[in-house]
């Protein structure tokens, strides 16, 4: 029993450093953990995504009291792994946010304004493709599956057709769209 009560007391001598930010504790936690750390962002980044990722951990837990403090006690390998998974994911979300950001000539975010004059111009090409280019029969699939975004059992079901049929039309309707844009007759 002497050594359960002895090793509760340690552990929470170990805590108490740790959270208070000793030097030696925190070594000790790089140096035992850095590759628990690296492996848990391996399995989502790589090259220096994966670097920055576990440096960040890192330097969280030797820059911040509140981040150390938020470590509670037990598994502190896996307590870090966690924390780094999280931020390898957070990580690739902005990563991928940044990619979908379309740019101007210049390299710049556009302006709000610019982006509604882009959006105006291009219900104007949408209408005029509807009303010069794209059969009647064809209206009704164009309408659900290209302006509202439906899926396609959705819009089938909702249509009252065929699935190949939808599927049909769609593959119909992209060719003669492809064919309006490519060819220079949109405005």
């Amino acid at each position: 029993m002497s050594q359960a009560n002895d090793r509760a007391d340690s552990d929470a001598d170990w805590l108490g450093l740790f959270h208070a930010g000793d030097r030696r504790t925190l070594e000790a936690c790089y140096r035992e953990h850095f590759e628990a750390v690296d492996a848990a962002v391996g399995r989502l980044l790589r090259g220096a995504d994966r670097e920055t990722v576990v440096h960040e951990v890192f330097f969280r837990v030797l820059s911040r009291p509140d981040f150390r403090r938020s470590f509670g006690g037990g598994s502190l390998a896996a307590w870090l792994s966690t924390v780094a998974r999280n931020l390898a994911t957070d990580h690739l979300r902005q990563v991928q946010r940044e990619r979908s950001v379309p740019l101007d000539e210049a390299g710049e975010l556009p302006g709000p304004a610019q982006r509604i004059e882009e959006a105006a111009e291009a219900r104007l090409i949408v209408e005029r493709f509807r009303k010069e280019k794209l059969p009647e029969k064809w209206q009704k699939v164009f309408q659900a599956r290209f302006i509202e975004q439906r899926d396609q059992r959705d819009a089938a079901r909702t249509l009252g057709i065929a699935r190949t049929t939808l599927a049909y039309q769609e593959l119909r309707i992209r060719a003669l769209l492809r064919r309006f844009l490519l060819k220079g007759e949109a405005p």
